[in-house]
């Protein structure tokens, strides 16, 4: 199988293009008393961004990507989320920025694996770090800042299932908000 687009070849990120749909997805988030669940509707489109190539040394490929949970009690969305999914052939170097419309930046990195069939991207990011870190508004600082994120996404045929950690300092307290969804492809790019 073919992994270029018009004269891209976009190696592992290949698999993710399209557009992906599932209901199964269980969000855990903080709350001041404690933390609720919910479960919700997510929707991932991967669309083709092309080659990138930093200070005529570095070469990446990429694919950019809109995400938008609802929530399936009520059909309201409750996360909107754009983003980049770039990968360095000559080194491997896994690269995901994404942010969100609450004052949130990412840009974690990490590595790509087999397994199985499939193939799992794993990245990780930690506020204060220069490389892969978290950017946020003061506001979100004060309130509900995020001090580390970790995605584990895995990709096997027309299945993608990921978790999503995002360690936040909110209301007083430590709190892991977990994201974790199984969507499958339903339109390929």
């Amino acid at each position: 199988m073919s992994t270029s687009i018009n004269g891209v070849d976009y190696g592992p990120l290949f698999q993710l293009l399209g557009k992906w749909w599932g209901d199964r997805g269980l969000d855990l988030s903080p709350e001041p008393d404690g933390e609720d669940k919910n479960a919700y509707y997510d929707e991932i489109e991967f669309t083709p961004a092309g080659a990138a190539e930093n200070a005529e040394e570095q070469n990446l490929v990429c694919v950019q990507y809109r995400q938008v949970v609802r929530k399936r009690k009520n059909g309201k969305i409750f996360h909107d989320q754009i983003g980049h999914w770039m990968f360095e052939p000559s080194t491997g170097l896994l690269m995901h920025s994404l942010s969100i419309p609450r004052g949130v930046c990412v840009l974690a990195g990490g590595a790509i694996s087999d397994e199985g069939a499939g193939q799992r991207f794993k990245v990780q990011a930690t506020a204060g770090d220069e490389t892969f870190g978290v950017v946020q508004s003061p506001f979100m600082v004060e309130k509900a800042k995020t001090t580390a994120f970790s995605m584990s996404l895995l990709v096997d045929g027309d299945e993608l299932s990921y978790r999503e950690v995002t360690s936040l300092d909110i209301y007083g307290r430590a709190f892991e908000h977990v994201d974790e969804a199984t969507l499958q492809r339903i339109v390929y790019d």
